[in-house]
């Protein structure tokens, strides 16, 4: 039977502790991934932008004849950017495991379950804040003809 503050749904009662489920997957399912920052974007970005001009213009597609191509070359060559960097990171994954051996902090799953805590917290609160706004928003789910469970 259900707590009182547990909320009974069609996919089953609400409550219990996502986060404790989570951190016993940790082993399996947690990994760090590299990710490159500050420079090393402005960089990359530079050099896809260059790189797309450059090709552009070998096709006859130059600022004179298209005046917005930088603004078409920066978005461009910031997707590429992020594709790049991307399959980087997701080339080289760390394991809890090996993080906590790298680092010697036996602590990290500690503080993983800390900030996973917080932030399902929050995105509850923030999730209960939308309520009032909720029934009309789903006013375009309900069933064809009004009808109601």
């Amino acid at each position: 039977m259900p707590d009182k503050d547990e909320h009974q749904t069609p996919l089953g009662p609400v409550g219990g502790d996502i986060t404790t489920e989570l951190a016993g997957l940790m082993q399996r399912d947690l990994v760090f991934v590299m990710r490159f920052l500050g420079e090393s974007q402005h960089l990359m970005q530079s050099h896809f932008q260059r790189f797309i001009l450059r090709e552009l213009s070998a096709a006859g597609i130059t600022d004179e004849t298209h005046p917005m191509i930088h603004a078409f070359a920066e978005r461009h060559a910031i997707l590429l950017r992020d594709f790049v960097f991307s399959g980087v990171s997701l080339s080289r994954q760390l394991r809890v495991e090996e993080i906590e051996q790298l680092t010697g902090d036996t602590m990290i799953r500690v503080d993983v379950w800390d900030q996973l805590r917080s932030h399902v917290d929050l995105a509850e609160r923030q999730f209960r804040t939308q309520m009032p706004e909720l029934p009309a928003v789903l006013e375009a789910w309900k069933a064809p003809g009004g009808t109601s469970p």
